[in-house]
């Protein structure tokens, strides 16, 4: 089967062309369509494919094959036929953003091998960032601000990307930023002094186009590779404007400008810090009380006092706080609860000196609430669903003391 004429290769402007279709395969509730030509892309070399349609059809994937055939997929509809021509259109918006997300790699990727020898060993374009995994084993922040200034000038250079289509001895004569193992006819992208690289993808006529490239975060992936987040285009018009609304509404909440914000924003965190300390220790204090009282009015029953309650909406790291401080303060078993809408939460805790196992006690009660828990013999969590018979588990629990 004969290779696809791939308009897009000299002309990635092109987002309207006419097609004869030569070949129709039905199944699964789709048709998988072959033109004798396309401007569509495939999903290959880390870009995704082109949407659009084919008269009035949508093109939902465009796939390539082996010998290079690209079929259209698009939904089963019985309006297209072997031999029909027909007028293709292409989604505008999506092949510039992935027009600039392209170009933008391949500046980027020279930007960082003039910035800090750091080569690209791959890339892949995402539905809202892009990623390239560079050769550099130690990045900073200095690199790549580095890279993304030298980027950014090219970019507001508005250079010449030109498509070169050459044999291999024609390709041979560049200086390629990397290697390409395409044998016949191979498609060069020039950056006009600057770079020089095999790609079958999509890219701008002039740099200017991409608009600017932003470099969201970097991190080590492997020893010798760090992985790059970037967007380009519009998608960097769209994290500034998320970003800046982020630091607006922030800054109001303080009532001071933009740059005013972060330094009110650390006080804050640090205020908080503290307050929650002190909270910390407050509640520590008032566990201890609480503990302290419900034991003055707990008569002993054998070795210990048996301390058994029941609260409403209370937070179940706090009931653990004061089954503690209860267990801690003499010799005691603290059968605690609380409730709400949703159910119960069990704490059962008993003093270092006694030899009540918690956990079994605590495992029994939680299967009357139609629910489980467990733990160790001196503490143990759990709850259930069943509220109505909260006090009958608490009940039936303490009379195992």
């Amino acid at each position: 089967m004969q290779a696809t004429e791939r308009l897009y290769f000299t002309d990635s402007s092109l987002l309207q062309f006419q097609a004869q279709i030569l070949q129709i395969e039905s199944g699964a509730g789709v048709d998988k369509i072959l033109l004798d030509r396309t401007a569509f892309y495939p999903t290959g070399g880390g870009q995704p494919f082109d949407t659009g349609r084919l008269n009035d059809v949508e093109v939902i994937d465009v796939v390539e094959e082996d010998g290079g055939v690209i079929f259209h997929i698009v939904e089963q509809t019985g309006h297209l036929s072997v031999g029909q021509t027909i007028e293709a259109s292409i989604d505008k918006s999506r092949r510039l953003d992935h027009l600039q997300q392209h170009s933008g790699q391949h500046i980027l990727s020279q930007a960082f091998i003039q910035a800090c020898n750091a080569e690209t060993h791959s890339f892949h374009m995402g539905g809202q960032t892009s990623t390239i995994d560079i050769e550099l084993s130690s990045p900073t922040d200095e690199a790549m601000r580095a890279a993304e200034e030298i980027a950014n000038a090219i970019i507001f250079d508005n250079r010449p990307m030109r498509v070169h289509l050459l044999d291999e001895a024609g390709a041979a004569l560049l200086p390629l930023r990397k290697e390409t193992a395409i044998s016949g006819t191979i498609r060069i992208i020039e950056v006009e002094d600057f770079d020089w690289s095999p790609c079958g993808g999509t890219h701008a006529r002039q740099t200017g186009q991409i608009g600017l490239i932003v470099i969201k975060s970097f991190e080590r992936v492997k020893s010798n590779l760090t992985r790059v987040e970037f967007v380009c285009g519009h998608r960097a018009l769209e994290g500034y404007r998320a970003a800046n609304q982020t630091a607006v509404t922030t800054a109001r909440l303080f009532s001071v400008g933009r740059e005013g914000a972060p330094e009110l924003v650390a006080k804050a965190i640090q205020e908080n810090k503290s307050l929650r300390k002190r909270m910390r220790d407050l509640l520590e204090l008032a566990m201890q009380a609480e503990a302290a009282q419900l034991l003055n009015n707990t008569p002993s029953s054998g070795n210990c006092k048996i301390i058994k309650a029941v609260f409403d909406n209370r937070d179940a790291e706090e009931i653990r706080l004061l089954a503690t401080k209860i267990t801690q303060q003499e010799p005691a078993i603290a059968l605690l609860a609380t409730r709400d809408a949703n159910g119960a939460k069990l704490v059962f805790a008993r003093s270092t000196n006694l030899s009540q196992n918690m956990g079994q006690w605590l495992g029994e009660a939680c299967q009357l609430l139609g629910g489980r828990g467990g733990g160790r013999p001196e503490m143990a969590q759990g709850g259930g669903s069943d509220i109505t018979k909260l006090e009958e588990a608490l009940q039936l629990a303490s009379e195992k003391a």
